[in-house]
C-alpha cells in the first residue's frame, strides 16, 4: 500500500505500507485508487530479491499491453532502479524486443555464442504488406526462426492448431522454424542453440532467402 510521504504506518502481516514522495497517478479497480501497472511493476522490482521474478514481473507487463517498455524505463529511471544490474538487464531485454523470461534465457544463451543476433518478436510481413506471424526471435539475413512453444498455452486444441497454422505460413514462405520449450531452453540450451546454428550455417549463403519485411526491435542505450 503506497502513502503519501511524510505520513507512515505500521505493517501488518498482510499489508506492507509504502511511503512514497513520487505519488502516481491511480485507476479505479472495484472502487478502489489502485496505481498504474507500471508504477506497480517498478515498486515490486524495486523489493524483490529474485531476478527472475523481476524479469517475469516487468515482462508481463509489457506483454499484457499494460505499458510500452519505454514508459516503464520511464519509470524505473524515475524511481531511480536502472542502477541495479537484475532490472537493468531486464529493461534492457524488453527494449530489445525480449517479451518472457524464456526468451531471455534464450537471448542469455546465444549471447555466449558467435551466432549472429536475431531480432526479437519481429513482425514479419509478405512483399504485398499482409502480415504473416511474430516470431519469437528471427534471422532476416539467413530466413530461420526460433519459436518458444509453452506447453501452458497449448492445453487447448485450438491453441495448438493456432500454433501449427502460423509454423505451416512461416515454412510456406521460405523461413526454417527451431520449435522449443521453455524448459528445453532453461535445461538444455545447448541442444536448442545446436540446432539454431546448424539451420543458420546451412542457410549462409542462402540462394533464395525468404522476401518478408521484418520490422523488429532495436537495443537501445539505457541511460542511468
Amino acid at each position: 500500500m503506497l502513502i503519501r510521504s511524510p505520513r507512515r504506518l505500521t505493517a501488518t502481516p498482510q499489508v506492507r505500507p509504502v511511503t512514497t514522495a513520487r505519488w502516481p497517478g491511480t485507476l479505479t479497480v472495484s472502487g478502489v485508487p489502485s496505481a498504474r501497472p507500471v508504477r506497480a511493476a517498478a515498486d515490486f522490482a524495486a523489493r524483490c530479491p529474485s531476478p527472475d521474478r523481476v524479469r517475469s514481473v516487468l515482462a508481463q507487463v509489457v506483454q499484457s499491453g499494460w505499458c510500452h517498455p519505454h514508459d516503464l524505463h520511464t519509470e524505473l529511471r524515475g524511481a531511480r532502479l536502472l542502477s541495479r544490474p537484475a532490472i537493468r538487464a531486464a529493461a534492457g531485454e524488453l527494449l530489445a524486443g525480449v517479451r518472457s523470461v524464456a526468451e531471455a534465457r534464450a537471448r542469455d544463451a546465444l549471447t555466449g555464442t558467435d551466432l549472429p543476433a536475431p531480432l526479437w518478436n519481429a513482425r514479419l510481413y509478405t512483399p504485398d504488406g499482409t502480415f504473416l506471424a511474430t516470431p519469437d526471435a528471427y534471422w532476416p539475413d539467413e530466413g530461420v526462426a526460433l519459436e518458444v512453444d509453452s506447453a501452458e498455452y497449448h492445453y487447448t486444441r485450438d491453441a495448438w492448431h493456432a500454433t501449427l497454422r502460423r509454423r505451416l505460413r512461416l515454412e510456406a514462405h521460405g523461413v526454417l522454424v527451431v520449435s522449443a520449450t521453455p524448459s528445453m531452453i532453461r535445461d538444455t540450451p545447448d541442444e536448442v542453440l545446436k540446432a539454431l546454428g546448424t539451420l543458420l550455417t546451412l542457410t549462409t549463403p542462402r540462394r533464395t532467402p525468404p522476401t518478408l519485411t521484418a520490422r523488429g526491435h532495436q537495443q537501445l542505450a539505457l541511460p542511468l
